[in-house]
């Protein structure tokens, strides 16, 4: 009941029972004095490194697992499949985003940075740091996979993101925009100030469905394109790997989430909250 008078009120009187934060300075420079931008620059970092580092494992161990050359016939019935690989994307996302969220926002993903900063939560210097961490990150934790089995590293692909035989590159693309869009717009519906207003009596934690929406993604692309939805993620291992194949595909892990993300972020801010912003005459009674 009391959900329902507080709706009753927003929608008679015009007051809303939450509130939005101010948009984000578009350039704010005086940030580059503060050391919570540095704090969360190095969080960045980390994250994604400790990221790259157990996903690009685990696809490596996949593949040595399922290698019939090497653990004979029944080899294909053996690692974790394309279901283990799907969690431990979505899982590491979810336990790094918790672990992050209150110091950097848990971004870990140029696409997810890209899209907030659309959307003004924040500005383009912290956005320019965040994708450069993590990017650095991302190459970092690929190169100690490769440093600990390079072998198996080299023979199983490095986990490069490759548009897979028999897809076109627009498939590839049109995966990577939609499954961008999924995680994108679930960042943004998680962290909605009105869901947590109005939601208070539910044990909503962000982290979970963030995650979830990775795990759900990776289970629909990894064989389209082996799943990028994060360009650090592609790029990391293009660069470690530093294979032909890998570097003509890369194009598509940046264009796709980055397209994905901008539609996520006006879906988000101009349709579903469009009266919250100030965008359009309608009154949302939702």
């Amino acid at each position: 009941m009391g959900k329902e008078v507080d709706v009753s009120t927003l929608e008679a009187g015009g007051v809303r029972d939450y509130s939005d934060p101010p948009p984000a300075p578009l350039v704010d420079i005086d940030e580059l004095g503060r050391w919570s931008l540095y704090r969360a620059v190095i969080a960045e970092f980390v994250a994604t490194l400790l990221f790259l580092y157990v996903t690009v494992a685990t696809v490596i161990g996949y593949k040595h697992q399922t290698d019939a050359a090497v653990n004979g016939a029944d080899a294909a019935c053996g690692g974790v499949g394309i279901l283990g690989i799907a969690w431990a994307f979505g899982g590491m996302i979810f336990i790094l985003v918790y672990c992050t969220a209150g110091i950097s926002g848990g971004h870990i993903n140029p696409a997810v940075t890209f899209g907030l900063f659309l959307a003004r939560k924040v500005s383009l210097v912290r956005a320019v740091l965040y994708i450069v961490a993590q990017c650095l990150g991302a190459i970092c934790g690929v190169a100690l996979v490769k440093g600990f089995q390079s072998g198996f590293y080299n023979r199983y692909g490095g986990g490069a993101n490759e548009v897979s035989s028999g897809y076109s590159t627009g498939t590839g693309l049109a995966a990577e925009i939609i499954g961008t869009f999924v995680l994108v717009y679930t960042v943004f519906s998680a962290t909605d100030p009105k869901r947590n207003a109005r939601d208070s009596h539910i044990p909503v934690l962000a982290p979970l469905p963030i995650g979830f929406a990775v795990f759900m993604v990776h289970l629909a692309t990894i064989p389209v394109t082996g799943t990028g939805i994060n360009p650090a993620r592609s790029l990391g291992a293009a660069v470690v790997y530093n294979n032909s194949k890998a570097w003509s595909d890369q194009w598509i892990f940046w264009v796709g989430p980055f397209i994905g993300a901008a539609i996520a972020a006006l879906y988000h801010q101009i349709v579903l909250r469009a009266s919250a912003r100030g965008y359009g005459s309608f009154r949302s009674n939702a």
